[in-house]
C-alpha cells in the first residue's frame, strides 16, 4: 500500500504501511525491533523508490539534534537526521567548516552520505568522503560503530540504508574559510569539449549550466576561495554583473550570493540559500557519473541528444568530482564527470528519453546516482561495482533478516 508521503518534488509516493518519527534513540530501536520491514527516511530529496517498504517508513526527521566538534581531531560528529545547513552553521560559529557542500544545503548529512550525493571541484570528493565515523543501528536493535580504515568501513559509508538507520556520523572538519562566486555566460562549446580539463581545474568548484541544445554553455558559476582571483572573462565568456538562477524563469533571490561578494564558505558553495525552496521545486532529476577519462565522449553524446531532450529538460549541470574507495561510490575508482538532468516533472516523459542517454553513457562507465530517476533496462548498473558482492555480504552480516531491504535493493543485490 501507499502512505501519504511524498518526496519533496512529489514526483513519487512512498510504498510502505505506516511512517514513524522517533524522537529518542531508545523510541528508534524500539520500533526497529519491531518491525518487519523498514526504511530509513531523512529529508526526502531523493526520487525514485530507494525508500519503499512493505512495513514501516521510519523518518529520522525528529531524532537529537547533535553537534559536537572536537578541535584536536577536527571532526565533528552529528545526529543521523540533521541536514546540512543547520550542521554547517554551528560549525561556522565556531571557526570550522566542511571541505565541500552539495548544492541543496536543505539535505540531511546520513541521506546525502548514503547515497554518494556531492558538490563539485576536481580535488573535492563526494560528501561521503568526509566521514570518519558512523553508529549504525542494526534490525537487532544494536549500536554498531565503525571508524575509518576498520573492516567494512569503506563499504559502509556509501550504503543505501542497507545496514541499518545512521544515529550518528562524524566528519572531517578544516578551519573556516570564505568563497566568492562569479557567473560568466555563454562559454563556447568548443572550449568545454577541448579544454575541459583547464574549465574543470580553474576554480574551487565549477558548474556548467545548459539546455544541451543551445549554441554556447548558457552559464558558468565559478565558486573560488576568498584569496584566488577570477580574470577578467572565463575562455572568452564575459562576466555576468546581476545575481542570476539557473533556470531563467525562477527568483536569483533563491540563489547564493554571487557577483564575486566573498561570504562563509556555507552561505556560497551551496547554490541555494537554506530559507527557500531549492532548484524549481516542481521537478523529477537524473544524473550520470561518467569517469573523467571519457568526459569529452560523454558532452559530445549528450550534445547530440540535446534536441531530443528539449521538451522535457529544465538544465542540464556538468560538475566534477575527486575518486575515493567506498564501494558504492559513483567516484569509485575514478575521477568522474557528473551529467546531472532537472527535469519537467512529467514522468513518462523523462521515462522515454532516459534510454537514449543510458545508451550513449552507460557503455561510457557511467554510474547513475542512487537517489535520482534511471531506468538501466538491461541491468547494467550492478556490473558497474566491483566491490558489489563484498557490499552485499557486509549487509547480510548487519542485517541477516534482510528487515532493510527493499524491491530496489533486492533487485541491485540478489538479482
Amino acid at each position: 500500500m501507499t502512505v501519504a508521503e511524498t518526496n519533496w518534488a512529489g514526483n513519487h509516493v512512498y510504498r510502505a504501511q505506516r511512517v514513524a518519527r522517533p524522537r529518542t534513540v531508545d523510541e528508534l530501536r524500539a520500533l526497529v525491533v519491531g518491525a518487519s520491514a523498514v526504511r530509513p527516511l531523512g529529508s526526502r530529496h531523493s526520487f525514485n523508490a530507494l525508500a519503499d517498504t512493505d512495513d514501516l517508513l521510519l523518518s529520522t526527521v525528529a531524532l537529537p539534534e547533535l553537534v559536537r566538534v572536537d578541535p584536536d581531531a577536527r571532526t565533528v560528529t552529528v545526529g543521523g537526521g540533521m541536514r546540512y545547513g543547520a550542521v554547517a552553521d554551528q560549525l561556522h560559529r565556531a571557526g570550522w567548516a566542511l571541505p565541500n557542500l552539495a548544492s541543496l544545503p536543505h539535505i540531511s548529512v546520513a541521506g546525502a552520505v548514503a547515497t554518494g550525493t556531492h558538490g563539485s571541484g576536481d580535488r573535492n570528493g563526494s560528501l561521503a568522503t568526509a566521514v570518519s565515523g558512523l553508529r549504525i543501528m542494526t534490525a537487532a536493535g544494536e549500536e554498531v560503530e565503525l571508524r575509518r580504515g576498520e573492516e567494512g568501513f569503506d563499504g559502509a559509508v556509501v550504503s543505501l540504508g542497507a545496514l541499518g538507520v545512521v544515529t550518528e556520523m562524524t566528519l572531517d572538519v578544516v578551519p573556516t574559510f570564505d568563497v566568492h562566486q562569479r557567473l560568466f555566460g555563454h562559454v563556447p562549446w568548443d572550449v568545454v569539449v577541448e579544454r575541459f580539463d583547464e574549465v574543470s581545474a580553474s576554480a574551487y568548484s565549477v558548474s556548467l549550466f545548459t539546455t544541451w541544445h543551445e549554441d554556447t554553455i548558457g552559464l558558468a558559476w565559478l565558486k573560488e576561495v576568498a584569496d584566488g582571483a577570477f580574470g577578467e572573462s572565463f575562455f572568452g565568456a564575459a562576466p555576468l554583473t546581476e545575481q542570476r538562477h539557473m533556470l531563467a524563469d525562477q527568483d536569483p533571490r533563491h540563489t547564493t550570493v554571487q557577483l564575486g561578494v566573498a561570504g562563509p564558505w556555507h552561505e556560497r558553495l551551496p547554490h541555494f540559500r537554506p530559507e527557500f525552496t531549492p532548484s524549481s521545486g516542481a521537478e523529477i532529476q537524473s544524473e550520470y557519473l561518467v569517469p573523467r577519462a571519457h568526459a569529452r565522449e560523454a558532452i559530445l553524446a549528450m550534445r547530440d541528444l540535446g534536441p531530443r531532450l528539449a521538451g522535457v529538460l529544465q538544465v542540464g549541470e556538468i560538475r566534477t568530482v575527486a575518486a575515493d574507495e567506498l564501494w558504492l561510490s559513483s567516484a569509485y575508482g575514478t575521477d568522474v564527470v557528473g551529467f546531472h538532468l532537472t527535469w519537467r516533472p512529467d514522468q513518462a516523459a523523462v521515462a522515454a528519453v532516459l534510454p537514449a542517454i543510458e545508451g550513449e553513457l552507460f557503455p561510457l562507465g557511467a554510474r547513475p546516482h542512487w537517489g535520482k530517476v534511471y531506468v538501466d533496462r538491461d541491468r547494467l548498473v550492478p556490473g558497474m561495482y566491483p566491490r558489489l558482492e563484498e557490499f552485499g555480504s557486509l549487509a547480510a552480516r548487519f542485517d541477516p533478516r534482510g528487515v532493510f531491504r527493499n524491491a530496489m535493493l533486492r533487485g541491485l543485490l540478489e538479482g
